[in-house]
């Protein structure tokens, strides 16, 4: 009986130092992220993704986040050119690339915004992003 409490135990002490680990990667992942926004993306989107007024979209509750998902990753490293709508406004100011950005460090970006500023968006996955960045890559 000793030995089955033992191993219980043993199994619950590994369960909470494997999510405490998970939390805490989490969190160091999501402080990595806000820390990039805050050096490459808040001059113009602002600390709190409400952007600047006619001129800059909004990250705050972006319908674009959500309906360009697949692009976001490019958008990040090479910048945008277009002519986009995001929440029903169009904005048409040059976005631009920030080209050191490693696949992780946009992978970690993404999901500051992607959960902040009122978003509740799925997270991406680091694979994922290297996967998305491979057809933007081919043409620049």
């Amino acid at each position: 009986m000793k030995y089955r409490w033992f191993i219980f135990g043993g199994l619950v002490l590994l369960g909470a130092v494997g999510y405490f680990a998970w939390k805490n990667g989490t969190q160091s992942k999501n402080r990595e992220g806000k820390r990039i926004y805050k050096i490459h993306c808040a001059n113009c989107h602002m600390d709190d993704g409400s952007g600047l007024s006619a001129l800059i979209p909004p990250l705050a509750q972006a319908d674009y986040l959500v309906k360009n998902r697949d692009k976001l990753p490019c958008n990040l490293r090479h910048g945008l050119q277009d002519t986009i709508v995001v929440n029903g406004k169009i904005y048409a100011e040059q976005m631009p690339g920030v080209e050191k950005l490693s696949y992780i460090d946009i992978t970690n970006v993404l999901n500051y915004i992607n959960t902040n500023f009122g978003n509740q968006n799925p997270p991406y996955h680091p694979e994922a992003v290297r996967d998305l960045l491979l057809p933007c890559e081919h043409h620049n």
